[in-house]
């Protein structure tokens, strides 16, 4: 008689699961443009003056950079869920 073995956790071909299993070059990709952006924003940290139609506003650049950011991420997610 033999005994079965099996690993536990693993499926079958041997690949990892998860949300982690694999470093896919689309994921590579966000992830350098990611780090780019959080350079070039704190790389740019000097105040500015910022007109929003009437008001002018004084605050450091990479606020409104990071601002813009958020906001551009927002609008390309609602899109994106529009399509599905």
């Amino acid at each position: 008689m033999t005994a079965k073995t099996s690993e536990s956790g693993k499926k079958a071909g041997g690949q990892r699961g998860g949300p982690g299993g694999a470093l896919t070059p689309a994921r590579t990709t966000v992830l350098v443009l990611v780090v780019l952006a959080l350079i070039f924003i704190f790389e740019n940290t000097r105040a500015t003056e910022i007109r929003l139609l009437i008001p002018e506003v004084t605050m450091p650049l990479w606020m409104a950079l990071l601002g813009m950011g958020i906001i551009g991420a927002l609008c390309g997610a609602y899109f994106m869920g529009r399509r599905r």
